[in-house]
């Protein structure tokens, strides 16, 4: 089917792996952060798979090294549809922010920010989180209201962070 315009756009983890294993390796990282990011890393995504196969979806993918934006356009591109993100709404892990802030951003964070962000209209003070390659990063999901509001009851690590819309303009809006 795809993802439709009207559907809410939910998310199943936290994002910000990339940035966190850059700052380990230049020495920034706290351990509870690092082990925050192996934990969200370690989880499978079937949990939140089995939840969501009970809900009408109209589109689903994984969030890995292209990076939640990256993944977004694919989504967005193959539908025909726009998504807005509300990047104020995308939960970070402990010390993502400050991490991405302070400089420590994988070289795939620009990587990504040069393949996607011709397709993006609007940015953020979260950009660099939102280019963040993930590693084992959570499903970005696209279904009616009533069955997000359901799938979050079910599986509460599910979150709002947009919606999707009417295709006007670029693929991807931000908020």
């Amino acid at each position: 089917v795809g993802a439709l315009a009207g559907d809410v756009l939910l998310f199943t983890k936290r994002i910000g792996t990339g940035v966190v294993s850059t700052a380990l390796k230049r020495g920034m990282a706290s351990a509870d952060h690092v082990r925050a990011a192996e934990e969200s890393m370690l989880t499978l995504n079937k949990a939140a798979c089995e939840a969501m196969l009970e809900f009408t979806v109209h589109a689903c993918t994984d969030v890995t090294g292209f990076s939640l934006l990256g993944h977004s356009r694919e989504m967005a591109l193959a539908s025909g549809v726009t998504l807005e993100i509300d990047p104020h709404a995308v939960q970070f892990l402990p010390g993502a922010l400050e991490y991405a802030r302070a400089g420590a951003t994988p070289t795939g964070t620009r990587n990504n920010r040069d393949f996607v962000s011709s397709c993006v209209e609007g940015a953020s003070e979260f950009d660099d989180l939102l280019y963040d390659p993930q590693t084992s990063g959570g499903l970005l999901i696209a279904l009616p209201e009533e069955d997000a509001s359901a799938l979050i009851s079910k599986f509460p690590a599910a979150y709002r962070i947009g919606r999707v819309v009417a295709r006007s303009g670029k693929p991807l809006r931000i908020l």
